[in-house]
């Protein structure tokens, strides 16, 4: 049976990349031979394996376009400790990877992010100027929002007498823990700044899910006001994780990314 762009051969290959901090950041290469390749970043506290990246990056396998998905420092299987905010943190883990490919003369076309991801790829964006496809996925426009649900009322009171927050789960059992310098890490992250930074040519797509209960879908709202070169897309009934919506997440974003791929090849041929 002959191959086509849809059903490409794929391997999937584990590659250690160390960050500026000499931390090892795991990651799959799921590798079409395409000249194209999209890097996928998770959530806070998530990895790799979840759903999302799985299903992005097989997405992107169909279309005959490699991609990356990989764990930030101190998340799955990358080393580092896990830290409460770390927003430019993980963009600079993200910008070691796209340095790695570069290093290996491979071009990365897009960025995706989900949920924090989505943040760090527009902080990302704003900071290098390299990358002209982005796409943010359900990513939080006010990083002061969602940390009283998280960690209750009073968190800075209690944070500014204990120096730390420990953070349970319904059980009890401590998940994480929230010191008072990753707080205000989080705190003075200005989402807004930031994207008026972004480069008018870089197209950037936010998708965010109408029934979303983590990050409320007037974040995305904020982005669409701000950022120059923006589409935004509602899916209707989807919630933060995208539980019943993967299909249509995965096929609105590479649709997106496709598209933008095709207008650039076509710039660089007149």
């Amino acid at each position: 049976m002959s191959q086509s762009t849809h059903n490409p051969v794929v391997q999937q290959q584990r590659v250690v990349i160390p960050n500026k901090h000499g931390e090892k950041l795991v990651g799959l290469l799921h590798e079409t031979g395409s000249s194209e390749m999209v890097i996928l970043c998770h959530g806070f506290r998530s990895r790799k394996e979840r759903n999302t990246m799985v299903n992005l990056a097989a997405a992107f396998e169909n279309e005959g376009i490699s991609a990356f998905r990989f764990d930030f420092a101190g998340n799955g299987e990358s080393e580092g400790t896990f830290e409460y905010g770390n927003y430019w943190r993980e963009a600079d883990d993200l910008r070691a990877v796209i340095e790695h490919f570069n290093g290996a003369n491979r071009v990365t076309s897009a960025i995706v992010g989900h949920s924090k991801g989505g943040s760090v790829v527009l902080l990302y964006a704003s900071k290098y100027n390299d990358i002209h496809i982005v796409v943010n996925v359900s990513g939080r426009y006010d990083l002061k929002g969602g940390i009283e649900e998280r960690l209750g009322k009073d968190f800075m009171q209690r944070i500014k007498e204990d120096g730390f927050i420990d953070v349970e789960n319904k059980s009890g059992t401590i998940i994480y823990h929230v010191t008072y310098e990753g707080l205000m890490d989080r705190l003075n992250t200005n989402m807004h700044e930031a994207c008026l930074q972004i480069d008018k040519n870089c197209r950037v797509l936010t998708v965010h899910g109408s029934a979303d209960e983590v990050i409320p879908v007037s974040d995305a709202l904020e982005f669409a006001k701000i950022i120059s070169n923006h589409r935004l897309q509602i899916i209707e009934g989807a919630d933060h994780r995208y539980t019943s919506h993967q299909a249509e997440l995965a096929s609105i974003i590479s649709s997106f990314i496709k598209k933008a791929l095709e207008e650039d090849r076509e710039k660089s041929s007149q």
